[in-house]
């Protein structure tokens, strides 16, 4: 049973942002911070990926852990309409799967940033760890070093098992 009432949890539902999220912009300050230059949103790209850095040929996706199903401890699972969450979700990560070929497809880099990355102590590394990836790629584009497949990173970056 949800511990607030239908009035309550619209309230807070209506408060979340799907774009200019607190992770967004933190990584946004960042790369403006490291020299890169980018725009936000670009409706030219299917999905409209959350940073488009032309020069580097890079796009990143900032995805909220809950509403992409990361897998981490914030992806939690509500005790309410559990159907229409997992119809949802499963829209979500379609939509990314969709999203993400379409852009490598075109050439793109991508670095996914899940919002566990920017949280507590983790979020220093992260910020350096995206500026260090737009650097190198900027530098393959400028020195015009094409790639047959672009490059795809996550942050955090999944730890194989067994390892």
């Amino acid at each position: 049973m949800d511990k607030f009432t239908p009035e309550q949890r619209s309230r807070l539902m209506a408060k979340i942002r799907g774009k200019d999220t607190l992770p967004e912009i933190l990584v946004r300050k960042r790369l403006f911070a490291c020299g890169w230059r980018f725009r936000v949103c670009d409706k030219r790209f299917l999905g409209k990926p959350d940073i488009v850095i032309p020069k580097a040929k890079t796009l990143i996706d900032v995805r909220g852990c809950f509403w992409h199903r990361h897998g981490c401890k914030d992806s939690t699972m509500p005790k309410s309409n559990i159907a229409f969450w997992m119809e949802k979700w499963s829209k979500n990560v379609r939509r990314d799967h969709r999203n993400e070929s379409a852009w490598r497809d075109a050439g793109w880099n991508l670095i996914v940033v899940w919002q566990c990355a920017l949280e507590g102590k983790k979020t220093e590394r992260t910020l350096d760890r995206i500026c260090a990836k737009v650097d190198a790629w900027g530098e393959e584009c400028a020195y015009g070093k094409p790639r047959r497949v672009p490059h795809r990173i996550e942050f955090p970056v999944a730890r194989r098992r067994g390892k």
